[in-house]
């Protein structure tokens, strides 16, 4: 079963702590369609510029992505730079051109409208409703982002857009924005009555916690010793969560575990270069391989049902 990733791809200039680029390739769907290549089928609907390159195009249909919906218009292709801070926790965003995706208004082609699972990137809510209502059927699990100018600014649009869909991927800070608590767990779960099923909030390099009905799973960051550029991680994490439950074709909760812990296993590979090359060029043995990795890291033993040993004193 494959994915529908509606959102942005972009041209982005990064300075982090290591280095800086110009102009690589970047935007959601383009990471959120790379991560989840390696689990499913992937198509984009998204604009470019007639800036974009052949280059970045071929990059894509090798990863077996679906750019048919991809549409090109007379124009700059969106462009944005920003500069992290010492931590990487912090952005700057110092530049954005929205170019051609100021007007992007998504259409689907038919060969779209009945796909049965579907992600709706970081958009205006009104636009997310309208993809949703150019479907034929309602998609099995469908997918969301948000962030805090939307919160804000189309608040209204977005508590609209949210009673439609089943799954909310977005971080601390929004999750605390959204439902306006401060304590993540009350915060958590008032969003979980605004309408997704599935709360699943992104923590940077404290991890992921995933709240689903009366379940809640907490796990860390994949422990990295260098981190090149976090841009993209976010999408790469969504990617690598939807197209693990695609591949499935369930999303109970043992299958929502795994695609979060896959979800953080691609975000991991994501920040160890600038773009989405180092993301891009990946096998599925090493996915696998650093997915046993971060199992074993995160493993403990249970205790005993009728131990007599004292814990040990701290």
């Amino acid at each position: 079963m494959g994915i529908l990733v509606v959102g942005s791809v972009a041209f982005d200039s990064v300075k982090t702590p290591t280095g800086s680029r110009d102009e690589v390739l970047g935007g959601a769907a383009t990471y959120f369609s790379i991560a989840a290549s390696y689990f499913t089928e992937v198509g984009i609907v998204a604009v470019v510029g007639e800036d974009f390159p052949e280059t970045h195009v071929s990059f894509l249909q090798k990863k077996g992505i679906d750019i048919s919906g991809m549409e090109r218009k007379v124009g700059r292709t969106f462009r944005w730079k920003g500069e992290y801070g010492i931590d990487l926790n912090s952005r700057t965003t110092l530049d954005t051109q929205l170019n051609v995706f100021a007007d992007f208004t998504p259409k689907l082609m038919s060969a779209h409208r009945a796909q049965e699972y579907l992600f709706l990137g970081n958009i205006d809510p009104d636009l997310q409703r309208s993809v949703l209502e150019q479907m034929t059927k309602r998609p099995k699990l469908v997918g969301c982002d948000t962030m805090n100018y939307w919160i804000e600014s189309k608040r209204k649009s977005l508590l609209n857009t949210l009673s439609m869909i089943d799954l909310l991927v977005i971080n601390d800070e929004e999750t605390r924005q959204l439902a306006e608590e401060s304590n993540l767990i009350r915060a958590a779960k008032r969003v979980l009555t605004m309408g997704p099923k599935i709360l699943v909030m992104k923590r940077g390099e404290h991890g992921v916690l995933m709240f689903c009905g009366k379940s809640i799973f907490s796990i860390p960051a994949f422990p990295m010793e260098e981190v090149t550029d976090p841009t993209g991680a976010g999408d790469s994490f969504a990617g690598g969560l939807m197209g693990y439950l695609a591949a499935c074709g369930t999303h109970d909760d043992a299958a929502l575990r795994k695609a979060v812990v896959f979800g953080t296993v691609m975000a991991s590979f994501n920040i160890m270069d600038f773009g989405p090359y180092n993301l891009g060029n990946l096998t599925f043995p090493e996915i696998e391989q650093r997915y046993r990795e971060f199992r074993q890291l995160s493993y403990f033993e249970d205790l005993a049902a009728k131990s007599t040993e004292p814990l040990p004193e701290l």
